[in-house]
């Protein structure tokens, strides 16, 4: 009888420019929205779309995140280069809490199992489901689609940048 290797779950991302990338070997954990004041105002958004990732898991592809400390117990990780958060992590924690929009393909986590922080949930973010949607095609012209072709990594890894 052959025995066929099984294949193990790998994960890559990183910053908007690139100065930073990790890559994850195994499966992702947990994943949810933040709604602390905290993390609104670490993403500068309404919360923050975390999964959670073993320690041991995670490599520092190229560069290395900058740090902040948010509170006495939390660090902040964010790319000093462009800005990009890219994880929080409570001292002592075995797991970051990584940022979902950092995986190059976020679509690969698993269902959002938790919100947390919600004393300071927007009062609208219920209703987000119900906006209508768009494409950003739908509104912008061809010329406009030209100007706005990204100049951020791309969502995978790369001998160097750029």
């Amino acid at each position: 009888m052959v025995k066929i290797p099984l294949r193990k779950e790998t994960h890559s991302g990183g910053c908007q420019c690139g100065a930073v990338r990790y890559t994850i070997e195994g499966a992702l954990g947990k994943a949810g929205i933040c709604h602390c004041r905290m993390c609104q105002k670490a993403f500068g958004n309404f919360g923050a779309a975390l999964v959670s990732v073993p320690a041991g898991n995670l490599a520092w592809s190229r560069g290395v995140p900058s740090l902040f400390r948010s509170s006495a117990i939390v660090s902040r990780g964010f790319c000093a280069a462009c800005g990009t958060p890219l994880f929080m992590r409570e001292d002592g924690d075995v797991n970051y809490e990584l940022a979902i929009g950092t995986l190059d393909d976020p679509d690969s986590i698993p269902p959002m199992t938790e919100q947390s922080g919600t004393e300071s949930r927007l009062s609208w973010f219920h209703t987000m489901h119900d906006l209508p949607e768009q494409k950003t095609a739908d509104y912008r012209s061809a010329e406009d689609m030209e100007k706005l072709k990204s100049l951020q990594h791309p969502d995978h890894d790369t001998e160097h940048w750029p």
